[in-house]
């Protein structure tokens, strides 16, 4: 094995533990940041959903009191305003989800699933935890979750404490089996955004394979650059001054004279075996004679 085929090798597994090193942390910084990104969004729509509450209970809450004494309207209830507005969302994104998730709702479409009352629990196990993110696989795909939890707050009391201190109008709507018996303050359910992982872990996976592809090719030129520096200020002068040096052990003194250019060692090294071939060619000239 020559010597350039032996640099090459240490070079090569050089190479190759650095460009695994990089994929790693390459690979974990895009995988973090796609969570992150995805848990911004889910922010978003968590924020958005908090104003349409907002918005209903300041500004329709107020023109539906009067038709509310004839009709319970659900248009009325901030949360079922939030809600119906992602369904409409969801119609055409099925991989994005808002739900308002509750263990006793007066509306059963409400009712928390498993997965969900594990988390209603969790913040009722720990009324000081604000949020729990997560993530879990769902038919349309990996998908994040963000959850906060719901407080039975005064104006929920109104409709939600005794089924005789509710308006006659929700009774006659939904009954007076489910929504019911409400503590103040309470954490009777949650908010639930889902949103998927799939598109932000597709970006990352993209910008790796590009990145990966750019180190592949950054490495590739720098082995083929090195070669190249090693092969003619290295490889080729000490082949050059082997070759002159069989000649000369075979008594062939018209051989030229050994190079000195290249790297100082090289230079050195020339001068050396020029200055022994000197030395050589007077001892078998003093032979001769």
């Amino acid at each position: 094995m020559n010597l350039l085929v032996r640099i090459n090798l240490v070079l090569t597994v050089a190479f190759v533990v650095a460009a695994f090193a990089v994929g790693e942390a390459c690979w974990t910084m895009l995988q973090e940041n796609a969570k992150q990104e995805t848990l911004r969004e889910a922010g978003l729509m968590m924020d958005s959903a908090l104003s349409m509450r907002a918005y209903t209970a300041a500004e329709i809450v107020p023109l539906l009191n009067a038709q509310m004494e004839k009709q319970f309207l659900p248009q009325s209830v901030p949360s079922y305003a939030a809600t119906k507005n992602f369904l409409h969302l969801h119609e055409k994104h099925p991989e994005y989800s808002y739900k308002e998730a509750t263990l006793n709702p007066t509306n059963l479409e409400d009712r928390a699933m498993d997965w969900e009352s594990d988390l209603i629990q969790q913040f009722r196990n720990d009324e000081r935890r604000a949020e729990i993110v997560g993530e879990r696989d769902t038919p349309t795909g990996r998908s994040l979750y963000l959850a906060r939890p719901i407080h039975a707050e005064a104006q929920c009391l109104v409709c939600h404490s005794l089924p005789q201190a509710a308006p006659a109008t929700l009774i006659q709507r939904y009954g007076s089996n489910n929504g019911f018996g409400w503590q103040p303050q309470e954490i009777i359910g949650a908010q639930v955004v889902s949103v998927p992982l799939a598109t932000a872990t597709a970006n990352a996976t993209r910008i790796f394979h590009g990145v990966m592809g750019s180190v592949g090719a950054i490495l590739i030129a720098t082995l083929l650059i090195v070669n190249l520096i090693l092969y003619y200020l290295v490889v080729r002068p000490v082949r050059r001054m082997a070759a002159i040096a069989e000649q000369v052990s075979l008594g062939d003194m018209t051989a030229g004279e050994f190079p000195e250019h290249g790297g100082s060692e090289l230079t050195h090294l020339g001068r050396a075996f020029n200055r022994m071939r000197t030395s050589l060619d007077k001892a078998l000239t003093m032979l001769e004679k």
